[in-house]
Formats: structure tokens, C-alpha cells, sequence
């Protein structure tokens, strides 16, 4: 059955095959290093909470400089800038394998990680879409995101299983070989990913120079994105940290949840989209922020409210529980979407979008930082559902526009 898919999905001899098999080490190799990348900075780097933040203000600065990376590269074809996206990557995980304990240059190396990854986070979209017959891009994109997911999943659940070994052969949760055996293992996939990706060959299509696009009809989805960078920054940055700080948690037990929260995702991908175009974008705004208003304080308050054995379950189900709603977010697209008169419309405001998600998100990862050193995780999260209340109420004066046939 899969010829026969991809031979009607799409275009002969366009080297798909190698594309795929490229995208999936890529999201091995990536499952890998995110399954390790919380507890590596808690319990080998030794960073703290407001650090914490500090990092994740330099790791988000490529996604906010990617306007200008890409504008920067306008000619060179699409696939020689994905293969130094993959060089990129393979750079920054080298480092990981070969420097000490060094906080500034384990941010240097997460930096030029990030760099790559953001790099390669909007081309292999675009050449999804290149790749596909001109009806078959949505399942291009499709597929393209399962088998990424899928190496994901399969690399989160490595690390899980590895760190279980690694326990039985009496090797210390803190152990840095534990934590070099998965670097290298991750170094090891992006290196053949390196080589499988240099065999593309180039078609010349030059890699397309996004612009920052400000249409004031735009503004309340504008502000959308600030908020859902906003309360997704908090969750992202601070939400394992927790856990690790915390509660104690491992980095099997922290690579098992997000190898769950990846499944979940895959699965329930789909089942929102259908809900968005069933419900409407706004209901389904209003209520994903509302529900993320309990998660919040859950997660802030959980250890206030129950013993500290029922409180970590607590927070391990929230942790999925978000990463579900974070899949609602793809409603503020579809209403851009409606809003847009062409297509060249939609993907100019989806890339200010993205860079107005990473401004704030630089922002936030600094004052989260800031306020769970000084305030406490209880105030943190309570900040995130202020956060997440104000976005419902906003979300409930959108109206609908006539909708565009793009």
C-alpha cells in the first residue's frame, strides 16, 4: 500500500524517499536530546530556576531571528539550506558530546541547536509542499508530521528505557555518562542524517524570503499569539523544571511523559482539527484557555492542596493535559485564515504571527524566571492563568469574518 500512496501523493523522482528518511533521524535525534535536555540542565549543568529562564531567552532567539536568517540565505535553493539546517543540528549536538560543564558554552551549543532546528522546523514544511502534487500538500504535511512525531516518540521512549539500564547497572541519576552515552547516539543519527541528506539532489527552488506583515485587520489574532506564547513559554521552560526541582523526577520518567504527550498528539491532531471546523475557532479558543485556567493552578497549587506522592500525579497528568491544549492553538490559524484574501495573505501572517509567538516568548522565559525565584511557582502558574483568562475573554469578541475562498 505505501508505493501506491506515495506514488499518488507525490511527484516522481523528486528524492522523497530521502527526504522522509531524513525527517525521521532528525525526530529520533531530537527525541533523544529533548528526553535528556531538562534533567541535563538541573542535574549535570547545575541551573537553576531564574537560570533556567535565562536559557531559554537565548535557545528562543533563532525562532525570533528566523525572519532575518532565512532573508539571509533568499539564494540558495530550499534543499541546500535544509541540509545546513541538519549541519547545523549535528554542530550543536557535537558540542553537547565534547564540552564539560560549562553553562555558557552548553548555551552556546543549545543556541546553535536551536538555530538549526528552527531552520529546518519551517523548511521541511516547504518542501513537504514542494515535494507533493498540487491537491495533495494537506497530506503531504500529513505525513511529513507523523513520521517526525513518530521518530519522536521512539526516541523519548529510548531514553526512558536506557535510564532505567543505566540505573540497574548502578550508574547515578546524575551520572554524566549516562547523559554523553545519548548525546553521542544522538550525534551518531544526525550525522547519518547529514549524509542521507547530502544524496538530495538540488532542484534549484530558491528558499522563499518571508516578510513581517502587519494588516491592522490582524490585530486581535496578533494578540492571540501573545498570549498563547505567553502561557506556552511558562509551560514549556518551567513545567519539567518543576517536576525535576520539585518533585524529584527523573529523566526517565520526564522522557516516558513526553513520549506520551507525542502519542497523544498524534492521535488527537486530527480529532481537533475536525472539532475547530465543527465548533468554530472561537469556541474552541474559549474553551481550551478556560481548561488551561485549572491546569495552571494545579500545577502551581498541587503541592499545597495534596500529599506530596498525589501532587506529583497531579502534575505528571497536567503536564499531558497541556501539551493537548497546545494542540487548540492551530484554531488562532485557521482564523487567520478566514481573514486573509490570498494565500501569499495567510503565509506572510502566519510568519508574523510566529515571530510576535517568540517575541513575547524571549520575554516571558526571563520574567518566569525572575518570579519563581522571587514570588514563588505558585504566582508563576497563577500569572499563566491570568494569562489564560484574559485570552478567553478576548477570544469571546472575535467575530466571524465571511469567510475568504483561498
Amino acid at each position: 500500500m505505501m508505493p501506491k500512496t506515495k506514488e499518488s501523493i507525490y511527484h516522481e523522482n523528486t528524492g522523497v524517499r530521502i527526504f522522509l528518511s531524513a525527517i525521521m533521524l532528525t525526530g529520533l535525534a531530537y527525541g533523544l536530546y529533548r528526553g535528556i535536555q531538562d534533567n541535563y540542565l538541573a542535574e549535570i549543568i547545575k541551573i537553576s530556576e531564574f537560570e533556567r529562564g535565562i536559557v531559554e531567552f537565548f535557545r528562543e532567539m533563532p525562532g525570533l531571528l528566523l525572519i532575518f536568517i532565512l532573508a539571509a540565505m533568499y539564494r540558495l535553493s530550499e534543499r541546500t539550506v535544509f541540509k545546513i539546517g541538519i549541519f547545523i543540528m549535528f554542530l550543536g549536538l557535537t558540542g553537547f558530546l565534547l564540552i564539560g560543564s560549562s553553562k555558557v558554552l552548553v548555551i552556546l551549543c543549545m543556541v546553535i541547536f536551536s538555530s538549526g532546528e528552527h531552520i529546518n522546523l519551517l523548511l521541511k514544511s516547504s518542501l513537504s509542499l514542494s515535494l507533493a502534487k498540487s491537491d495533495k500538500g494537506g497530506a503531504s504535511l500529513g505525513i511529513t508530521s507523523s513520521i517526525y512525531n513518530g521518530g519522536n516518540i521512539v526516541g523519548y521512549l529510548l531514553v526512558s528505557l536506557l535510564f532505567v539500564v543505566f540505573a540497574k547497572f548502578g550508574y547515578a541519576r546524575d551520572s554524566i555518562f549516562s547523559f554523553k552515552v545519548i548525546f553521542f547516539l544522538a550525534v551518531l543519527l544526525m550525522f547519518a542524517t547529514l549524509l542521507l541528506s547530502l544524496t538530495l539532489k538540488d532542484q534549484g527552488n530558491h528558499v522563499k524570503r518571508n516578510r513581517l506583515y502587519f494588516n491592522k485587520k490582524f490585530n486581535k489574532f496578533y494578540m492571540l499569539q501573545i498570549f498563547y506564547g505567553a502561557r506556552k513559554q511558562i509551560f514549556l521552560t518551567f513545567a519539567p523544571y518543576v517536576m525535576i526541582l520539585v518533585y524529584g523526577a527523573d529523566t526517565s520518567l520526564i522522557a516516558l511523559l513526553l513520549a506520551i504527550c507525542s502519542v497523544f498528539g498524534m492521535f488527537l491532531s486530527p480529532a481537533i482539527g475536525m472539532l475547530i471546523d465543527k465548533l468554530g475557532y472561537k469556541t474552541i479558543m474559549i474553551a481550551d484557555t478556560l481548561i488551561l485556567v485549572i491546569v495552571c493552578l494545579l500545577y502551581g497549587f498541587s503541592h499545597r492542596i495534596f500529599p506530596i506522592h498525589i501532587a506529583f500525579i497531579v502534575v505528571c497528568v497536567n503536564f499531558v493535559l497541556d501539551s493537548i491544549l497546545s494542540l487548540a492553538s492551530m484554531a488562532a490559524n485557521v482564523y487567520a485564515r478566514d481573514l486573509s484574501s490570498s494565500n501569499e495573505e495567510v503565509t506572510a501572517t502566519l510568519t508574523t504571527g510566529i515571530s510576535v509567538n517568540h517575541l513575547i516568548s524571549v520575554i516571558i522565559a526571563l520574567l518566569g524566571g525572575y518570579i519563581w525565584k522571587t514570588l514563588g511557582i505558585e504566582v508563576l502558574f497563577s500569572l499563566s492563568a491570568v494569562l489564560g483568562i484574559i485570552n478567553s475573554l478576548y477570544a469571546a469578541t472575535i467575530k466571524k469574518p465571511e469567510r475568504n475562498t483561498l
